[in-house]
């Protein structure tokens, strides 16, 4: 649980030798004072900081900011797809991209949990409801498509498409979940350096 008691700058200041009056104050002035001392401060200290200053502040100096930047290119994992999809769902943009997991996740559903698992007594449900989930994303990008512009040579879908077009159609919708999430996880990032995602840094 966060502390409420007020920020004390007595420590800080003590342990640099500074006086009461010291310009900047670590109080009144904590990203200028930052600044000047973040390299001399011990982290027991440095961590007071973060209740007088939000980490979008504190991107605002160049150790802070390096710092995290060096951190999200180690690639971990709280800042993965997989993790951060959990973490902030509303950075999702693409959410009506549905995940290729999808179509298994409703077979396994029907499957394990619906009805306790007693599937024997409706056929097929879970390739039905999978098949469901494909139709779906298939009528989502088939609107997509339509909604193009003209510019981009685009012709509106015909009921009647091929099987070889829709086996076009789902080779694009897998490289554009790929470059959804690939997008995803550089915002996540930038967010991350630049202090505006809902972390401590």
């Amino acid at each position: 649980m966060a502390s409420t008691s007020p920020f004390d700058q007595s420590p800080v200041l003590s342990y640099l030798c500074l006086s009461n009056t010291y310009v900047p104050s670590p109080k009144i002035d904590p990203i200028g004072f930052l600044l000047k001392h973040l390299r001399q401060l011990p982290p027991h200290l440095l961590s007071q900081f973060a209740s007088i200053t939000t980490p979008k502040q504190r991107t605002t100096i160049p150790t802070i900011r390096n710092r995290r930047l060096k951190h999200a290119s180690s690639s971990p994992s709280e800042l993965s797809f997989a993790s951060a999809v959990q973490t902030w769902p509303t950075l999702w943009h693409s959410q009506n991209l549905r995940l290729p997991e999808r179509r298994k996740d409703e077979e396994k559903w029907a499957q394990t949990e619906f009805m306790a698992g007693s599937t024997k007594h409706l056929g097929k449900l879970g390739p039905l409801l999978g098949g469901y989930e494909e139709e779906r994303e298939a009528e989502r990008l088939r609107i997509l498509r339509a909604e193009r512009p003209a510019h981009e040579g685009s012709i509106p879908e015909d009921d009647t498409e091929s099987d070889e077009e829709e086996s076009d159609v789902n080779g694009r919708e897998e490289e554009t979940m790929e470059e959804a999430k690939a997008s995803f996880e550089r915002l996540v990032k930038e967010r991350f350096i630049y202090g505006l995602l809902d972390v401590s840094t």
